[in-house]
This record gives structure tokens, sequence and C-alpha cells, in this order.
């Protein structure tokens, strides 16, 4: 039998990027052509040497048909004899516990300082479910940039304060202010002011 790595959370993105990119006969460049980024970017992402921004992976979910519980914190990617074995995420089944632990949450730290913890306990293909931290000067997307993914978008702030981007509409959030919106339409998150944001975030997609 072969060694079983353990992967790190961006090298896990990484893979689970590259065979369902592969899966679906699209190429490196091509991939990077349709979201408006480098191929470069993209190969750093695949092989785990660079952070994706929360942009870009919306971008990545939605060109492969994948919802990003899917993307980011699908269980079972392990190295394998130097290749990647990509063996699913699982839905909850019955008699599986429904409650996620404070300190067991699944957690990953995307570029222009973002942190998102699964607030489900297991995949669920249906929603993203995400305890968000916004670092101060962090944001969706470091350029300004808008992003838009299917789903509806429902968020509530915990504390700080969240500016965001719907349309052609900005607003300031405080703690205990809630946003809700299509999220088909262009829209930024960024911190705004002085302190990390908290921030609870759901998507729920349509099938």
């Amino acid at each position: 039998m072969p060694r079983r790595a353990a992967l790190r959370p961006g090298e896990v993105i990484g893979a689970r990027l590259r065979v369902e990119r592969e899966r679906r006969k699209i190429g490196l460049r091509e991939l990077a052509r349709r979201l408006g980024v480098t191929a470069s970017l993209i190969s750093q992402i695949e092989t785990g040497k660079s952070k994706p921004s929360v942009s870009t992976l919306y971008g990545i979910a939605s060109e492969l048909g994948l919802s990003l519980d899917d993307l980011l914190f699908g269980d079972g990617a392990q190295a394998v004899g130097g290749q990647i074995e990509w063996h699913g995420a699982r839905v909850r089944e019955r008699g599986q516990p429904p409650v996620q632990r404070a300190g067991s949450r699944k957690v990953i730290d995307l570029d222009s300082g973002v942190r998102w913890e699964r607030l489900t306990a297991t995949h669920d293909p249906d929603v993203d479910f995400l305890y968000c931290t916004y670092d101060v000067g962090g944001a969706s997307s470091k350029n300004g940039t808008l992003m838009r993914h299917p789903g509806k978008e429902y968020g509530l702030v915990i504390s700080g304060r969240l500016e965001a981007v719907a349309g052609f509409d900005r607003y300031q959030l405080g703690p205990g202010d809630s946003i809700s919106f299509d999220s088909t339409t262009p829209h930024r998150y960024a911190n705004a002011g002085d302190e990390s944001v908290h921030f609870v975030a759901c998507v729920v997609y349509r099938r």
C-alpha cells in the first residue's frame, strides 16, 4: 500500500480544482481566460502556492459547476504515490450528528485578509453556511472588482463595520445589521473600519 500524505488546505483546494477542471476537459489557459485572470495564477492555486481571493473562488466554482462547499471543504483529498486522489465530498447521512462544534470547524484562509469557517457539520451541496472574518483592510477582492454567482445570499454582521456593494448601491453595515440579495447581482464585501469584521454568511443555491 502506498503511503498517504495529508494535504495542506491550499493543496486540497488546488487538488479539487485540478481534478474538476480536467474532468470537464477545460484547459488551464481557457479557465484563466473565462475568469479574466492569468494562467499563472490558476497554476499557483492548483499547486497550493497561492491563495485565491473570494471573487476568484466564486468564479472558479461557477465555471466548474460546483458549490463553494464542494470546492473548499469536500472530504478525501490525499497524496498517493505523488499523485492526487479525490474521494469526493460527503453529504450528511441519517444518524450523523447535526452539530458543528466551534473548536472543530473546517477553516480556509483566503487571499486579501479573509477567513472562512464552515458552520455545517458535513457537506451540504445546496447551501454555503459560513462564519467569515475580514481583517482590517480585508475585502472579497483586492482590486475592487465585483463578483456574481448563482444563489440567494444572506448575511449578518456580528462585530465591526462591513461595507457591502450590491449592484449600484453601497451600504455600511454594523453589528446586528443584515443583508440579503440575489447573488447574481454584482457585489463585493470589504472591512470599512479599524477592527476585524465578523460576519455570518449563507448562500442558498437553486437547483
